[in-house]
């Protein structure tokens, strides 16, 4: 992880036999209902299928106090200076992979106070960031760790006391951040090792298989593929264009289906509608699919090409197992997939911003400049050109790790 030094693992300051004792005391007539959101992002390659990429390669607005792992292989100092060589070459090495999970937020609601204990497991997957703080236990990133099968990434919060009648004062940072957005809603606070907050939090990366594939025609038409054995309940194609956007809403995807890309003008106010209305379907309340879409509005609707799609509920249990004790009356869990699309288009003004030097240009692209360049270096023939497009690659690549090195 490209990030201030922080420990590796967060150890809980809370004995198993305190935990017990006190979920044992609550087990009983607990009427504990408990949401989930997240999104899971990927990035077609030419077939279709999501490849392998610098997840963690670009930009974050994440406050000072959220916890973060910190990848050994990569190491920043205090400073914010880099220890020794690095390149986008290194860093993707280190630690590629085909999934960015992205700001899962555990929700929970009680008529009275209650306790419980969270875990979560994440086959082929490593946790990256937190809070509150966390015990997580991983092994240490080594190159194409990801790739191994037998890789479990696991988070656990032994204590969660919710406390729907008590009014919290809860962190903040310096600066602005996506990360506030998801405390808009009516979730009790939680306290979790002396922290306060609305909800648990956490990311990470993996390499899984996507249930889905895009494939990019030479006739503009996208193929999409349900790889999985459930039909995914929603799928929507978007573009922004210079800010111009376009959307069209597919419905459930059984098996394959091809559509145009999306070329009607349309307003974000609709766009924000339709998403918020598939994620209450998903089982969110009103709220908590408003602060989803909220936490995610500059990100997911930047410019560019994607697929949006409903992960299924099945899908995201076998993928992500969570696990509440004691067992709640209800719970929902709504993940959002994310199939970024590299166009002709999207490859033809990279490939302009980089020999014209246009570094604002390039900064736009943010963590899929990687993937976009990858591209156009594999499409040339030429040496020299794929040296120039590793090099300003590099050069970007730099910058980024500075800013990153800092929080907010």
């Amino acid at each position: 992880m490209l990030r201030r030094a922080t420990p590796v693992i967060a150890l809980l300051a809370v004995t198993s036999a305190a935990t017990v004792a006190v979920l044992a005391a609550t087990t009983q007539s607990q009427n504990v209902v408990v949401h989930e959101w997240g999104t899971f992002t990927t990035v077609a390659g030419e077939d279709g299928q999501a490849i392998n990429w610098l997840p963690l390669g670009g930009p974050t607005d994440l406050p000072c106090f959220v916890d973060h792992f910190k990848n050994r292989l990569i190491k920043v100092l205090p400073s914010g200076e880099q220890e020794g060589p690095i390149d986008y070459d290194a860093a993707r090495a280190a630690l590629v992979g085909k999934v960015r999970m992205e700001t899962p937020v555990v929700y929970f609601y009680s008529p009275q106070p209650a306790s419980v204990s969270v875990s979560v497991r994440f086959p082929q997957g490593l946790m990256t960031e937190w809070y509150p703080s966390a015990v997580v236990n991983q092994p240490d990133v080594v190159p194409a760790l990801l790739a191994n099968p037998n890789v479990l990434g696991a988070i656990d919060w032994p204590l969660v006391q919710i406390n729907p009648q008590q009014t919290r004062v809860f962190p903040t940072g310096t600066g602005k951040s996506h990360y506030y957005a998801a405390r808009q809603t009516d979730a009790a606070p939680i306290r979790v090792n002396g922290q306060d907050e609305k909800f648990l939090f956490y990311r990470g990366v993996a390499s899984f298989p996507a249930p889905i594939s895009a494939a990019l025609g030479a006739d503009g038409a996208l193929t999409l593929t349900n790889l999985g054995g459930a039909p995914i309940p929603a799928v929507i194609l978007f573009e922004n264009r210079a800010g111009t956007i376009s959307y069209s809403q597919l419905g459930t995807l059984k098996n394959t289906a091809t559509a145009r890309r999306p070329t009607a003008r349309a307003d974000f106010d609709s766009l924000r509608a339709d998403l918020v209305r598939m994620l209450v379907e998903a089982g969110l309340y009103a709220k908590e699919a408003e602060a989803m879409v909220e936490t995610w509005r500059d990100s997911w609707f930047e410019e560019g090409t994607r697929v949006f799609y409903l992960v299924p509920r099945e899908s995201v249990d076998a993928i992500l197992p969570l696990t509440v004790t004691p067992v709640p009356s209800q719970m929902a869990r709504a993940f959002v997939g994310r199939m970024e699309i590299v166009t002709p288009e999207s490859l033809l003004r990279v490939q302009t911003a980089m020999a014209s030097g246009d570094a604002a240009a390039l900064e736009r692209y943010g963590r899929f400049l990687g993937p976009i360049a990858d591209r156009l270096a594999a499409q040339s023939s030429s040496v020299s050109d794929r040296s120039r497009v590793r090099a300003v690659l590099n050069e970007v690549f730099a910058n980024y790790v500075k800013r990153f090195a800092s929080c907010q």
